[in-house]
Order: C-alpha cells, then structure tokens, then sequence
C-alpha cells in the first residue's frame, strides 16, 4: 500500500506550495484536489450556468474526467475559478462525484510512486482519514489576505485590499461552514501555523512532521517503525 500524507487548510494558507514540495521531496505524487472543484466550476460558468445551482454543479463534476488533462488548465488558477470552486464545493453531490478519483489516486498513486501527498480541505477527515500522516496549515485571515493580494498584482491583476480580504473571509465562511465535509482540522492533525513562517521554516516543521509519524526521509525511504 501507498503511504498517504494529507494536508488540509483555508485558501492562501500555503498548503499547496507545502504539498507539492512535500511531494518531491519524497518522490510521492501530488494531487491537489482543489484543481478538481476549480475545475467543475469553470465548467458551470462555461455553460452559462450558476456555481451555487446544485444541479448544474453535480452535473459538471460527474461529467469531468481528470485523466483527459482538464487539471492543467490555466484558468484553474484564475480567482473566478477559485470562487467558483468554494461555491460547488458545498454542494454534497458534487463532493460524492470527487471523492472516487481522489481515493483511487491515494491507494495507487500514478507512475508506480511509493506514496501520494493530497492537499485540499477534508483530506484528512473524510477523503483519507486514515492517511498516515496529517497536516492541517493555517495563518491568520490577514496574512492570508496580503499573500493573496501580491499573488493578484504579481500576475498584473489589480486588486483592492480590503476587496481580497472581504472575499478570503467569506470563503472561509463557505467552507468552514458547509453541512458536507466542512473545514476543519482533524482530530489527529498537526496544526502548522505558517502566519509568523517563511516557506522554508513552513517546509521544515511539515518535514520534521511527515519523518515522525512514518519513518521517511526526504529522497529516501526507511523501514517505517
């Protein structure tokens, strides 16, 4: 069997900078399965339709097929995707369509890799709750704001303080308080605060982590204990 890591968190926590460097460092595969609501809610504004209509989002997420490449697309990383993104991520069917590609992917990662990093907002509780490893980042909704609000204006996009960090609050308010698999961390989940942590300060604390509770070492693998 794969060895399982999961990584949880709220939007511009670092998480998924984390996940992926997580990922190379143990030669595990990498999924980031907020691609996957980003990209069931690009497909409902395509077809001209509201994120928050059910219907339509269930229809998009069992229609999508991540194997056909639909992940790479650009525009997953547009913040109109990330909203897009928290608003059928609510929707319980759509959840249900996911949750069968995101299990498969941590039971038999692609390219023959030893173990799978997944990061999203309910890996650890109900994608892989018995990961063998748990994290949960977070930073305070401000730092969160700021670090979004340079990752709009790096890439020419204007942005508005005030606007980014309005928008950050009431995502999380989506997410945290959803009636299916709502945010939050699980119960056996080390919580890693990155508010007062650069990247690498944040990398080592999730190393250190991931060492504890499964014997492995970055670029190696050891006997787990």
């Amino acid at each position: 069997m794969s060895v399982v890591i999961a990584i949880d968190g709220p939007a511009a926590s670092g998480k998924g900078t984390l996940a992926k460097r997580a990922a190379l460092a143990f030669g595990f595969a990498h999924l980031d399965t907020g691609s996957l609501y980003r990209a069931v809610g690009m497909a409902v504004l395509r077809a001209g339709m509201d994120p928050s209509d059910a219907e339509a989002a269930a229809r998009a997420a069992w229609d999508l097929h991540p194997e056909d490449g639909i992940l790479d697309d650009p525009a997953l990383r547009t913040d109109e995707a990330a909203q897009a993104a928290s608003k059928v991520a609510a929707v319980p069917a759509v959840r249900e369509a996911l949750l069968e590609f995101q299990r498969r992917f941590a039971s038999t990662p692609p390219g023959d890799a030893p173990g799978a990093v997944l990061d999203g907002r309910d890996i650890g509780t109900v994608v892989c709750p018995s990961a063998d490893a748990k994290l949960f980042v977070t930073a305070s909704v401000e730092v969160r704001a700021d670090r979004r609000l340079k990752e709009l204006r790096g890439r020419g996009i204007p942005a508005i303080p005030s606007d980014v960090l309005e928008d950050m609050k009431a995502r999380d308010a989506r997410d945290s308080q959803r009636a299916v698999a709502p945010l939050r961390p699980a119960a056996d989940a080390f919580v890693l605060d990155t508010s007062a942590l650069d990247a690498e300060q944040a990398f080592a604390e999730a190393i250190g982590f991931i060492g504890s509770k499964t014997g492995l070492s970055p670029r190696g693998l050891k006997p787990r204990a």
